[in-house]
């Protein structure tokens, strides 16, 4: 789209001659500001008069900085959408005449992608290290894994809670109370170790995630021989890759919460 402008722009330049330089400079930088502060008029009412007026959506997606929105309503460059939209223009109207002012509204739309793609483009990064926003991502991704850290712990304190409740309701041999309660408090352990950020924690969890998947691997090989000597059926073998499927990607989720 943009080479079929590129190589028309010579001809609308010669079709735009007759209108004066300072007419249409004028008339580029007052249409590409309407469509910058159009923008951001209707940005942050967008964003803030939902969560304004409804509390459920204020309380699950509370409302962002104005740093946000800014940046949002900054972003806004125009592209392929304007320049196709443009160029659906008709040369000429239902009588045969030329359609009044598609070449003005070409050269309009084009100065606007200008303004918005260059102009707003080149001056992003500086616009982000002025609102502080360089390293938000960082810094989000930071509290959703805390956010998240919190949430598993306690989840996992409501599971201890109920096994020590069924276990006094309904006098649960130690045995089974047990094994089950070793492997709750182990989790938890993983979890408050993981959110520390203590590098020999992590060099232990890589080697014990390494060593499981190579007894993973040690048990589907074994799981697949014993399907192709016919002595296991492939529905059963089915049902054991499913399981060992299952911790990989327990493994995965794990390493990727690292």
């Amino acid at each position: 789209m943009f080479l079929a402008t590129g190589l028309q722009a010579r001809t609308l330049i010669a079709r735009i001659e007759h209108y004066p330089v300072s007419e249409l400079a004028l008339s580029a930088a007052v249409v590409s500001v309407v469509v910058i502060v159009a923008r951001f008029v209707w940005m942050y009412p967008a964003i803030y008069v939902p969560r304004w007026l409804s509390a459920s959506v204020r309380r699950k997606d509370p409302a962002p900085p104005w740093q946000w929105p800014f940046i949002l309503a900054f972003t806004g460059v125009r592209g392929i959408v304007s320049l196709a939209a443009a160029l659906a223009i008709p040369f000429a109207t239902d009588d045969g005449h030329p359609f009044p002012g598609r070449d003005l509204i070409l050269f309009l739309t084009f100065s606007v992608i200008l303004v918005t793609l260059v102009l707003q483009g080149l001056m992003l990064p500086l616009v982000i290290r002025a609102l502080g926003l360089a390293h938000a991502g960082r810094r989000e991704r930071h509290a959703d894994r805390v956010e998240e850290q919190q949430a598993r712990r306690q989840a996992i304190e409501a599971g201890i809670a109920r096994l020590d409740r069924l276990a006094s309701e309904r006098d649960l041999p130690d045995e089974i109370v047990r094994p089950l309660r070793a492997h709750q408090r182990d989790r938890l352990k993983h979890i408050e170790q993981g959110s520390d950020g203590d590098a020999g924690h992590k060099k232990l969890t890589d080697l014990h995630c390494d060593i499981e998947l190579q007894l993973i691997e040690a048990e589907r090989q074994h799981v697949n021989d014993l399907f192709r000597n016919a002595k296991l059926k492939d529905e059963a073998r089915r049902r054991i890759e499913r399981e060992l499927d299952l911790r990989e990607a327990q493994i995965a989720n794990r390493r990727a919460e690292e």
